[in-house]
């Protein structure tokens, strides 16, 4: 395994348990619980996909699967944002969260890209 995939591995392994410690931590309420859950998996997800990518047996099985990784990264950056925009949790609450997330994406995002050119 390379030093990204190594790094990249813990580094989303801990996002997701940030996520479970996020979802936890949430109101009961049905419209927390009902997006919680959303991003829950999402968040989860994408540490799971990337274990994952990090054993593809071929640089196209990698990029496949890093596709993976860059949408359920984008889909927990909405789950976030929907929880801010509807005002059931304040960005003080999400800020760490939607940091860790947007740098993850771009990281992700920047790596698919240059496979992607490199499979043409």
């Amino acid at each position: 395994m390379s030093d990204f995939n190594r790094k990249y591995c813990k580094r989303s392994k801990a996002f997701a348990i940030e996520i479970i410690k996020f979802y936890a931590s949430l109101p009961k309420l049905a419209q927390h619980q009902m997006i919680g859950k959303q991003l829950f998996r999402s968040g989860t997800s994408v540490a799971a996909n990337f274990r994952a990518a990090a054993r593809a047996r071929s640089e196209k099985e990698y990029f496949s699967k890093l596709s993976i990784v860059v949408e359920e990264c984008d889909e927990t950056l909405f789950w976030i944002e929907l929880l801010e925009e509807s005002e059931l949790m304040t960005l003080n609450q999400t800020s760490h969260l939607r940091n860790e997330s947007e740098e993850l994406l771009k990281i992700f995002a920047s790596t698919r890209k240059k496979i992607g050119e490199r499979l043409k």
